[in-house]
């Protein structure tokens, strides 16, 4: 369990990390806030508490593997992959959604630290499960993992691995849900309902786990729970604000890829406690 001074050190950097993919989109004029917001604490408790990763050698066998299937959040991605140490946080800063650069609109192969490239919704779960299947296969003390968006479940390829991952007996397979209840053209409810979620993943045979996706210690607690099952492969259902941290950003879906202007910036940032640049 993390004691309060962690507890506080990974919250101040998700203060920071919200500012600052807020800046990087608004100076880029492009990209996706809402989405990016709401994983936020999600990847911040993977990629400093649970994943074993060697940022100097992302090359290496032996480690942890993570997919980001909604690959529309790639900023905040970027932003936790270089507090990590992959790359310089002056380079998201100054690059992301450039020409030439390495933080493209979603995740590359070519930025160190991304496992799998995505962007199209659906693909990434099948890419984890392989990837686990492949760990299993080579005896691997592994894990991959899977973050996918609520919106994202309306595709079907999803749920082939969802029925075809537990006939592997994937333990080593751990699939979160951002479920922000919000997608592209409204509210997960309004385009295609899911629920009842939780009894839909148990159907097909997952070990089911919910949580609060903004609450670290309660994120700590499922992945902890998660990496301990030793016969199926996990889920946990995230509960989560798209635009969290910015008042006029959550639960709106027109913040889904919407550019900010000038005067929504320096609002979010007066909320978010930084300084506009």
């Amino acid at each position: 369990m993390m004691t309060a001074e962690r507890l506080e050190a990974l919250a101040a950097l998700c203060r920071t990390f919200r500012r600052d993919v807020l800046t990087a989109i608004y100076e880029a004029q492009s990209g996706h806030p809402g989405g990016s917001l709401s994983v936020c604490e999600i990847l911040t408790a993977l990629y400093f508490e649970h994943l074993r990763v060697y940022p100097q050698d992302p090359a290496r066998e032996d480690q942890d593997r993570l997919v980001l299937c909604k690959g529309h959040a790639a900023p905040m991605l970027y932003r936790v992959l270089a507090e990590r140490g992959y790359f310089p946080v002056s380079e998201f800063m100054t690059t992301l959604r450039r020409l030439d650069s390495r933080m493209q609109g979603h995740p590359s192969i070519h930025t160190p630290g991304v496992d799998m490239p995505s962007g199209p919704l659906g693909i990434g779960m099948g890419a984890a499960q392989g990837m686990a299947m492949g760990m299993k296969l080579k005896g691997l003390d592994q894990r991959a993992y899977a973050v996918l968006g609520d919106g994202e479940l309306n595709e079907g390829a999803v749920w082939e691995t969802a029925m075809s991952a537990p006939k592997s007996g994937l333990h080593n397979l751990i699939a979160i849900v951002d479920r922000n209840n919000v997608q592209l053209d409204g509210t997960v409810e309004e385009i295609m309902p899911t629920e009842p979620l939780a009894d839909k993943w148990r159907a097909f045979g997952w070990n089911v786990l919910e949580c609060d996706g903004h609450d670290l210690m309660d994120l700590d607690r499922a992945l902890t729970a998660a990496k301990a099952e030793q016969d199926k492969p996990s889920v946990i259902l995230a509960r989560t604000v798209k635009g969290k941290g910015v008042s006029f950003m959550e639960g709106k879906n027109t913040w889904h890829g919407k550019v900010l202007s000038r005067e929504d910036y320096e609002a979010a940032m007066e909320e978010l406690g930084g300084e506009a640049q």
